[in-house]
């Protein structure tokens, strides 16, 4: 797509995804792979994961990313439709969700989602310049814990504290060992800090840092990518 990076659409079964690889690889097996996790579907977020993906680029690694379930193109599920319109109609009326409401559109994104990228990493890492370590960047926050508990080829984590955290990913959260990055927006519109940062707590990595930035939920300082990068540089290694 342009000089210094290649993108290949690729269907697991009928998921849509995405990846990237640096224009200038060429020795076989060398490549870490970052997964790159977003909030919607692939349509509305590409111009922000293809600029994520120009960076993983410069570290020399490849990226990659799916559809959401019930998002873009994908069939739509009716158990997270109803629970994404129960959770738009209490954002509108200006009220905190309830945990109930939390726990209904987000653990089904997880039960389903994650199994479904463990099955890209299964394919991706049979592509003959991908030979891993694996990272997981972005969100939703808790399909990134999710991940990061049940599938040991996820070295290092940088998730994005922007989305609802259920109840359930805070004991999960005790279980993850790997380095972790954790970027939260300090006045993220309709998110919850304490929740975010009572996640952050309870991680159980013994290398964790997180970076809390003042604005809102688009307003990242361009710094933030830079310092994630230096993370992944840090536990991933790389090609150059």
């Amino acid at each position: 797509m342009d000089d210094n990076l290649v993108e290949r659409a690729f269907t697991l079964g009928d998921i849509p995804g995405i990846l990237w690889t640096p224009e200038s690889s060429s020795a076989a097996g060398q490549l870490p792979l970052i997964l790159l996790g977003h909030p919607g579907g692939l349509g509305p977020m590409y111009p922000r994961l293809v600029a994520r993906a120009r960076a993983t680029a410069e570290l020399g690694y490849a990226a990659a990313t799916l559809e959401l379930p019930s998002n873009g193109d994908r069939p739509r599920s009716a158990v997270i439709e109803q629970a994404r319109a129960a959770l738009q109609q209490t954002l509108r009326a200006g009220r905190r969700p309830t945990e109930e409401v939390i726990d209904s559109f987000i653990l089904p994104l997880v039960d389903q989602a994650v199994p479904e990228w463990q099955a890209t990493l299964d394919a991706l890492l049979g592509v003959p310049e991908l030979g891993g370590p694996v990272g997981y960047s972005g969100g939703v926050i808790a399909i990134g814990t999710r991940l990061a508990v049940v599938d040991p080829r996820i070295a290092a984590a940088g998730l994005f504290a922007g989305s609802f955290i259920p109840r359930s990913a805070i004991d999960e959260a005790r279980r993850v060992t790997i380095p972790l990055h954790v970027l939260l927006q300090w006045d993220d519109e309709g998110n919850d800090r304490a929740r975010a940062l009572e996640l952050f707590d309870a991680f159980g990595s013994k290398g964790k840092t997180l970076q809390a930035n003042m604005g809102g939920h688009t307003g990242v300082p361009p710094f933030a990518g830079e310092d994630a990068a230096r993370f992944f540089a840090r536990h991933l290694g790389g090609s150059r």
